[in-house]
């Protein structure tokens, strides 16, 4: 069987071809090429970002990779998918006053649905495609589910909860079972010099505001009553829960509240303002490929390194969710996605429309 692994350049895909050549797969890497030189393009960035100038470096890593597994390589171009679908996704969020997460956007419809696509226009034949994230597939009476990696704190499922039942039937996912320390030491006993490489950080290394190329866009920052506590240049640069930067002075830490698009102004106030009980999701997505039907007792992640947590969802429409939890949860961002799961399997989820 011939297999397609995603290399990145990073630990985690070279050992997820590494395993899979051990298990006596035919396996051919591949790299997507995403960062483009017109259009949205930014001016900067740097190393530990998926998205950046040095991707020409993550290539030639890969490219090497390959060549001490001695399997076959290619690039696929996937930079006018990756700027329509995530870098224009990531622009309009932020013009709105939401906090969206690209990543998530990227593994549904580049890294787990352009890139193969590419690849086979390409002409790379294959059977299956493979990545080097922490979750897990398993078929269950003809469905495919999503399920957590082992390792907790490694779990990468939240960012995979978009994937659709054909994704998962031709996905193979090697290091599910592993913990991050397993898999550095797998590179270690196999002579691999990115053992101890670093793994990327974030999207994007340099400032956002070279992605978004928006005008200032002066306003208020405001207490929860309304009153004058100073003035921004855009919402865009402030997110919910952010405590450093916002340039007000107090004898009590203060944190974003809320970004009112329509005023133009920046919530601020103090913890205690932080917390809400639930949430309203929208845009849903549901791995087994059927929708919610009924008030369902689940856990619920609202960001990637949360641990999920007990909740209640209730379907409200078609493409409408409310998710309330047990314990109130402190920064709900408008735009990030709340994923929910029956223990360790992805039910779902669906992007934070409001928050209360």
């Amino acid at each position: 069987m011939k297999i397609l692994v995603g290399l990145s350049g990073g630990v985690d895909s070279t050992v997820a071809a590494l395993i899979l050549k051990q298990q006596g797969y035919e396996v051919i890497g591949a790299t997507m090429s995403i960062w483009g030189k017109d259009g949205m393009a930014a001016k900067s960035g740097h190393k530990n970002a998926c998205y950046g100038p040095d991707e020409i470096e993550d290539i030639e890593a890969a490219r090497q990779i390959a060549n001490n597994l001695e399997i076959p390589y290619h690039v696929c171009n996937c930079v006018e998918q990756y700027e329509k679908i995530v870098l224009e996704n990531f622009r309009s969020e932020y013009v709105q006053g939401r906090t969206p997460n690209p990543c998530i956007w990227c593994n549904a419809y580049v890294k787990f649905g352009a890139l193969p696509q590419m690849a086979k226009l390409d002409g790379i034949e294959f059977d299956k495609f493979a990545t080097g994230h922490y979750a897990r597939v398993e078929e269950k009476d003809g469905k495919f589910l999503l399920k957590r990696g082992v390792a907790p704190k490694k779990d990468q499922s939240y960012f995979l909860y978009r994937l659709q039942q054909e994704q998962l039937k031709n996905l193979i996912l090697p290091l599910g079972g592993y913990t991050k320390d397993e898999i550095r030491q797998i590179a270690k006993d196999n002579g691999l010099d990115v053992a101890e490489k670093p793994d990327s950080q974030d999207f994007y290394g340099g400032d956002y505001n070279e992605l978004l190329q928006l005008e200032e866009n002066p306003g208020n920052i405001v207490n929860p009553e309304g009153k004058i506590l100073g003035t921004h240049k855009g919402i865009w640069n402030y997110t919910v829960g952010q405590r450093k930067g916002i340039g007000i002075s107090s004898t009590e830490p203060l944190y974003v509240l809320e970004l009112r698009k329509d005023s133009n102004e920046v919530v601020i106030g103090p913890a205690d303002k932080t917390f809400k009980k639930s949430l309203i999701a929208t845009n849903l997505s549901w791995v087994s490929g059927e929708p919610l039907k009924e008030e369902l007792q689940v856990s619920a992640k609202i960001r990637s390194t949360q641990q999920p947590v007990p909740a209640i969802v209730r379907p409200i429409d078609d493409n409408h969710i409310e998710v309330i939890f047990d314990d109130m949860q402190k920064s709900i961002a408008i735009g990030q996605s709340a994923v929910l799961y029956d223990g360790d399997i992805v039910l779902g989820g669906g992007v934070i429309d409001s928050a209360k």
